[in-house]
């Protein structure tokens, strides 16, 4: 499949969720530029403005099998991953999947589970695979986490390690609706059923995985190689930052800059891709040190310094 193949699957599934979501195009090229890379996503946000609503409509977009998780301090990793039991009407042992078993995982205020609990997901997000019982079980593909976190009530909640944080490829927000009209026009919307009831597929799973394979052929110039990983260390180099962005970030962000491209439509990156991107992809990464906190940087602020700092590079002529 050529690059135009991605932009034309981009553009059914924009049109689809657009008929669900009212004026959050851009949140969605995000959850399709991380379906493409086959990575995850963090949703920080207030309840209420439509993160699973977003999450159902891209999966009946796409298709594919769509299973949430409300995260309790009580819940359990088999709650997540699957539990084997004696099945006593065939007196063996039987593996029961657990919800992670599926195409899109709405993991819903993940903040809220214990450590231990959080941790069931590591597996499955970077390897794609559950381990029970001393047996490794494949998840289906595409495969993505959409975790939510309410940035707001801190209260009983379990904050994620960095070692998690850094499987996500990108944290996003909703927002609220734009303006008056897009307000009004939710309303009008929702008046009579909800418009996920009419939502049909518009794309299948193996369409996706043949657009992700299409994304890699996406051209990336040495130039603009060069220029991300020049951001990338500029963060590990700054004096502000105690943890710099990975290794894994670094991909992450050059693996989303050539998804990005092609859900636009383009055969080569861009560098106001990466710059872009940088923000979503890189500032859940990067940890500042405490005399930064208390002078009151904050990781985006810091993120954009970097960015405005690292010559761009410039095309030849």
């Amino acid at each position: 499949m050529a690059v135009s193949g991605v932009a034309a699957l981009a553009s059914r599934i924009f049109e689809n969720v657009d008929r669900v979501i009212v004026g959050k195009r851009s949140v969605a090229e995000m959850i399709l530029v991380a379906l493409l890379c086959e990575r995850h996503v963090l949703i920080e946000d207030i309840p209420g403005v439509g993160k699973t609503t977003l999450a159902r409509a891209v999966a009946r977009s796409i298709g594919g099998q769509f299973r949430r998780i409300q995260f309790t301090p009580d819940l359990l990793p088999s709650d997540v991953s699957g539990i084997t039991y004696f099945n006593q009407k065939t007196g063996d042992f039987t593996f029961r999947e657990g919800p992670v078993f599926t195409n899109i995982l709405l993991a819903d205020e993940v903040n809220r589970a214990t450590p231990r609990t959080q941790s069931a997901l590591l597996e499955a997000m970077e390897e794609r695979t559950v381990t029970i019982e001393g047996e490794t079980l494949s998840l289906p593909r595409p495969f993505l986490v959409l975790a939510t976190e309410n940035p707001i009530e801190l209260e009983g909640t379990f904050p994620l390690p960095e070692a998690q944080m850094d499987r996500f490829l990108l944290r996003i927000s909703v927002g609220y609706p734009a303006d008056e009209d897009a307000e009004l026009e939710i309303l009008e919307r929702y008046r009579q059923q909800h418009p996920l009831e009419d939502l049909t597929p518009v794309a299948d799973p193996d369409e996706l995985l043949m657009c992700a394979r299409a994304c890699r052929d996406v051209h990336v110039e040495p130039d603009i190689r060069r220029y991300l990983a020049r951001i990338v260390r500029a963060t590990r180099d700054d004096e502000t930052v105690s943890l710099g962005v990975s290794p894994r970030g670094a991909l992450g962000l050059f693996l989303a800059s050539q998804a990005l491209a092609a859900v636009r439509g383009r055969e080569y990156v861009l560098p106001d891709d990466i710059r872009e991107l940088a923000a979503p992809v890189m500032q859940h990464r990067i940890l500042l040190n405490p005399e930064a906190r208390l002078r009151g940087r904050t990781s985006a602020d810091v993120l954009q310094s970097i960015i405005d700092r690292v010559e761009v590079p410039v095309e030849q002529l």
